[in-house]
C-alpha cells in the first residue's frame, strides 16, 4: 500500500503542476510573420490573437488580397510556433515523459 500512498502524491503533485503550466500559458506570447515580416501576429498562450502589425506599404486596395493571404500566413505561423512553445514547456512539466501520440495536454 506504500506505493500506493506514493503514486497518489505523484498525481496530486502532476495536478498541481498543470494548474501552474495553465496559468502560465495565458502570460505566454508568441510572434509569427510572414511576408519578410511585413505582417506580423501574436498570439496569448491560449491562442488569442493580441496584436497584429502590417506594413504601411501593404495598405493599398488593390493588394487587399496579398494582405490577406500574408495575415493568414502570419497567424499560421504563430500558432505553429506557440504549439511548439507549450510542447516544450510541458516536456519540462513532465520531466521529459513520452506521452501517447494524439495525447493533449492541457486537458
Amino acid at each position: 500500500m506504500k506505493n500506493l500512498g506514493a503514486l497518489m502524491k505523484q498525481a496530486q503533485e502532476m495536478q498541481k503542476k498543470m494548474g501552474e503550466m495553465q496559468e502560465r500559458l495565458t502570460e505566454i506570447e508568441v510572434d509569427g510573420s510572414s511576408g519578410a515580416g511585413m505582417v506580423s501576429v501574436t498570439l496569448t498562450g491560449k491562442s488569442d490573437m493580441k496584436r497584429i502589425k502590417i506594413d504601411p506599404s501593404l495598405l493599398k486596395p488593390d493588394e487587399a488580397e496579398v494582405l490577406e493571404d500574408l495575415i493568414v500566413a502570419a497567424t499560421n505561423d504563430a500558432r505553429a510556433r506557440l504549439e511548439t512553445k507549450t510542447q516544450d514547456e510541458m516536456s519540462q512539466l513532465t520531466g521529459g515523459l513520452d506521452l501517447p501520440s494524439g495525447f493533449k495536454l492541457p486537458f
